[in-house]
């Protein structure tokens, strides 16, 4: 596949900090030239789909009061100041489109990338594929597809749009995000389309997120204040931020969740630099 330059106006979407809480959930839908097609959800990702409007109260719930009002007051100023900005990720499951509704299938993977670490901002980020949203966007799919496919090349033809979280807003970056979660049977080949911009592009088995011994809380001090969040460990990436709040939620909501020792807390720096060290037999597939 031939690389293509993104648009001089791409803002990637990644994250500092804690995140705020979303309201519900549910198609966004006003002029979206492509359709949610919640019923191509396979039965083995209908017990994420059904109970969505869950995942917003699951997505905060390990985030401390104190952080949780910093977040409410920085949303509040961004939205008088008119800082605030809108933007979209793409929450891509693939998998077979049948399976028992009681357990996830053994072969559902999730997109996720690898921001490249030669970046002036989120160098080294895991992140879902998406960004800014562009004045010619008819809304949060158009937004989500057109970046999932400049940075992985993905066909937006084999992608269903499901249904999506309303915004959440991201403090430290001021950008209001559209999570669009969507299915695919077979998204067919995906690829860093510039490796300037992306490190890694990685299927990465849902079964990988779930695993216990991947999980781990991990802290970050900023503004005078520590809080830790949700993270997973896995072979080529630190999944961390926004991006590991929404994978928690998402598995919290859908029952995916096993239990796991939350007080294993470590640095984020700490916590990058075990990145590449497999735990025993656990670490990621399907790169």
């Amino acid at each position: 596949m031939p690389r293509r330059s993104p648009p001089p106006s791409r803002t990637a979407v990644a994250d500092a900090g804690p995140s705020g809480s979303g309201e519900g959930g549910g198609a966004v839908s006003a002029g979206e030239s492509q359709p949610w097609v919640p019923s191509r959800a396979p039965s083995w990702l209908r017990p994420l789909i059904d109970n969505v409007e869950k995942v917003p109260s699951a997505y905060v719930q390990r985030l401390p009061a104190d952080v949780r009002a910093m977040i409410t007051a920085a949303d509040a100023k961004a939205s008088l100041t008119g800082n605030r900005r809108d933007a979209a990720v793409l929450v891509l499951f693939s998998g077979p489109p049948a399976g028992p509704a009681s357990a996830i299938t053994e072969s559902a993977d999730l997109l996720v990338t690898v921001r490249a670490s030669t970046l002036r901002h989120h160098a080294g980020q895991a992140a879902f594929p998406g960004g800014a949203v562009d004045p010619g966007d008819a809304g949060p799919v158009a937004t989500a597809l057109r970046e999932a496919n400049e940075e992985t090349g993905i066909d937006p033809a084999r992608v269903h749009p499901l249904v999506a979280l309303k915004k959440i807003f991201i403090a430290p970056s001021g950008f209001q995000v559209v999570p669009v979660l969507a299915y695919s049977e077979d998204p067919g080949p995906v690829t860093a389309v510039d490796p300037g911009e992306t490190a890694i592009v990685a299927r990465v088995p849902v079964r990988a997120f779930i695993n216990p011994e991947n999980r781990l809380m991990v802290y970050r001090d900023a503004r005078s204040r520590r809080w830790a969040m949700p993270a997973f460990r896995l072979n080529q990436m630190l999944v961390w931020g926004f991006t590991a709040q929404v994978i928690s939620a998402m598995l919290d909501v859908a029952g995916w969740a096993q239990p796991w020792d939350t007080t294993e807390v470590l640095g984020l720096d700490e916590a990058m630099a075990l990145v590449g060290e497999e735990p025993g037999g656990t670490g990621m597939t399907g790169i």
